[in-house]
């Protein structure tokens, strides 16, 4: 089994339904989540001409831990 990502640009985002928090207040001004395949894509909602960055869950899992842990807390 390979932990290869594909190459974003090389994929068909077309038939991705795209997810924001419900913290984002309605505006744009977020980042959108979607799956693709077995990835999850996430893009700007400012920009979704742009295309979107694509994590393995594993990532995603990572981040979310870690946000919910408070390991980005200082961003904000």
């Amino acid at each position: 089994m390979s932990n290869t990502k594909p190459d974003p640009a090389e994929l068909d985002f077309a038939g991705v339904t795209w997810e924001k928090s419900p913290f984002s207040g309605g505006n744009d001004n977020c980042v959108e989540f979607g799956v693709i395949g077995n990835l999850i894509a996430m893009r700007d909602s400012k920009r979704p001409e742009q295309t979107p960055l694509v994590y393995t869950r594993d990532e995603i899992g990572a981040l979310l831990a870690g946000a919910k842990a408070g390991a980005f807390d200082h961003l904000s």
